[in-house]
């Protein structure tokens, strides 16, 4: 279980360390860096499939996705003041857990004229260390601009013949297990992290129409396959589950997946209609409903599942059964929401979930109440 995110040098996070629990809720007024944490999640899940640089340069670039302001920030009560940058163009993601830990500086390339791609990102470190805290002791794999080294099990450290491309990551160019196993196991976790993001509910939506029906223990993330993801929750995860959540959002409803050859379709069979009501029909609200418990009953969680504000679109008085069944996943997964609705926070916080604030000061993101002692402990590696 993740235990801290550290953020720094991203948009408005200037320099933060969030502290993670089993259900996290990070909660903020408009403005205050809310998407920011949950695209910072997103970077490093991408950095493990080598797609950071190109997730990097769908946001507009590097030069773009920087903090804008003073290097130091601004203190309370003083004017903005620019100043020299007394230090490299970095912008730094990482996270600790009991068992591996990892963070990423990415800069600017050396101008060239060889390459038109000059704006690119470079990975100019990165490092894996055991347990949470990071100390000369605790480093396993270290990564300075191509050359990787290796600690072996006698405390030795050996260099990777494999020169790492600038935009190539270690964890996933370093497969060996045998060399680093540490890399390996840590890559798999974070390819398993899964995230979900506003549900598509218009008329053209893809959970409208009718899907080729295989065994789906995974929503994808369009929701294409919601038929097929329901209807194996039905079968592998504990009995009655998809009824009883459902029963908890519409009393007396219940799904059904019929089965057209081969095609799996959707209806909601609700009391006092005749015939039961085909995915067409439904209301983004209640389509949306049953997305979220198609990817929150899952029969195979992820270690981290993210969800970027899941209350948008529905019914007040669906909001409590969604916490309900975001309780319920994180009994399996850690969970990250990201939310602005004040009843799903208060119906969270009420089964255990712990909060996060955001807060803007002086342009940049700061945790509510978070002060010097709270901060939790984070150092980076060096380039």
């Amino acid at each position: 279980m993740l235990s801290t995110l550290a953020i720094a040098g991203y948009r408005s996070l200037r320099d933060v360390a969030l502290p993670l629990s089993a259900l996290t809720v990070i909660t903020g007024a408009n403005g205050t860096g809310k998407s920011s944490v949950y695209r910072s999640l997103r970077l490093l899940a991408e950095a493990s499939r080598n797609g950071a640089i190109a997730a990097l340069a769908r946001e507009g670039g590097l030069p773009s996705t920087l903090w804008a302001g003073p290097a130091n920030g601004t203190p309370d009560g003083h004017p903005t003041q620019g100043t020299r940058r007394n230090g490299p163009i970095s912008l730094r993601l990482g996270f600790a857990s009991d068992e591996f830990s990892y963070a990423i500086d990415l800069g600017l390339p050396t101008p060239s004229n060889l390459t038109m791609f000059g704006l690119d990102p470079e990975i100019k470190a990165e490092a894996v260390w055991s347990g949470p805290q990071f100390r000369p002791s605790t480093l396993l794999t270290q990564r300075h601009g191509s050359m990787v080294q290796i600690r072996g099990a006698a405390g030795e450290w050996s260099r990777v013949e494999h020169s790492l491309r600038p935009y190539d990551s270690m964890l996933s160019e370093l497969a060996d297990p045998s060399a680093a196993p540490e890399l390996m196991a840590l890559r798999e976790q974070i390819r398993g992290w899964r995230f979900y993001d506003h549900f598509r509910t218009d008329a053209s939506a893809p959970a409208r129409s009718a899907q080729v029906g295989t065994r789906t223990p995974v929503l994808s993330h369009d929701g294409s396959d919601l038929a097929a993801a329901l209807q194996t929750i039905r079968e592998l995860a504990p009995s009655g589950s998809l009824d009883a959540a459902m029963d908890r959002a519409f009393p007396g409803s219940r799904v059904q997946v019929q089965d057209h050859d081969g095609w799996f379709s959707l209806a909601v069979q609700q009391p006092g209609l005749l015939r039961p009501l085909g995915a067409g029909e439904l209301s983004d609200g209640t389509l949306r409903y049953l997305l979220w418990m198609a990817a929150l009953l899952s029969p195979r969680p992820p270690a981290l599942l993210v969800l970027n504000e899941p209350e948008t679109s529905l019914h007040p008085s669906l909001v409590e059964p969604l916490a309900g069944l975001i309780a319920v996943a994180s009994e399996n997964s850690q969970v990250v929401v990201v939310s602005h609705s004040a009843r799903l926070i208060e119906s969270l916080t009420a089964l255990g979930a712990s909060g996060i604030e955001l807060e803007k000061r002086s342009g940049e993101t700061a945790v509510v109440g978070q002060g010097f002692l709270e901060r939790p402990a984070w150092s980076w590696p060096k380039r």
